[in-house]
């Protein structure tokens, strides 16, 4: 017993004595992950055709169901092209196609249910697509995207508010920029009505549609001479 009381006291002893130390590290550590973001110097967008990077860029979309929740999903398989114009962005034009057997909610059986007839009709309607019109500028960093949004068939006018992130350039030398815009729809202008009107009021599933773009532009790097 009192070789296990000792034990207990050396080791007691011993933590004691590397206390400062334990604290001393850990001081640093705080001090190390509570340092404010670097600011980041963006640069001006250089003039010229850019790729919509798929791999960080997300076609996104939420729905209220029952009116008390938002079920949110997005498109995983697209394209899309920016013509960027650095001396007037009004001249600038976007175009994108999303292939609706791409939907992705999370949820496999809704999935499956949101490519059929009752919803977008896949098989029949396979892309969704959208080319501008015009660009408006409202501020700084701040536009209008106009342009021709068609779905399930049914082509309308809409109009996405953006803005705009500076260029960077990668790792491997091409050079990016951000884009974030985000609107509202009826789906029913693009004859998609499937549910119902709840008893309480509303619909089991909403009629607006917020869509959510956040999507990276990419312009690769000139290519070395004699290559």
């Amino acid at each position: 017993m009192r070789i296990i009381r000792g034990a207990a006291l050396a080791v007691l002893c011993a933590l004691l004595m590397s206390a400062p130390s334990i604290n001393k590290v850990t001081a640093r550590w705080k001090v190390a992950t509570q340092q404010p973001a670097t600011k980041v110097n963006y640069a001006p967008i250089p003039s010229g055709e850019y790729k919509i990077d798929p791999a960080h860029s997300v076609i996104g979309f939420a729905i209220r169901h029952y009116e008390i929740s938002l079920v949110r999903g997005r498109f995983k398989n697209f394209t899309g092209t920016i013509s960027f114009d650095e001396a007037d962005i009004s001249k600038s034009s976007v175009e994108f196609a999303a292939k609706i057997e791409s939907i992705d909610t999370g949820v496999d059986a809704r999935n499956a249910h949101l490519r059929t007839a009752d919803f977008f009709d896949a098989a029949k309607y396979p892309d969704m697509t959208f080319k501008s019109t015009r660009v408006e500028r409202k501020a700084q960093d701040q536009y209008v995207l106009h342009g021709d949004f068609t779905l399930k068939g049914v082509t309308k006018p809409i109009s996405l508010p953006f803005t705009v992130t500076g260029a960077i350039k990668d790792a491997q030398g091409n050079t990016r920029f951000g884009v974030a815009a985000q609107t509202k729809i009826d789906r029913r202008d693009y004859g998609i009505t499937w549910g119902k009107a709840m008893a309480n009021g509303g619909m089991d599933v909403g009629n607006e549609v917020m869509i959510d773009l956040q999507l990276e532009a990419l312009k690769p790097a000139p290519k070395p001479a004699g290559e």
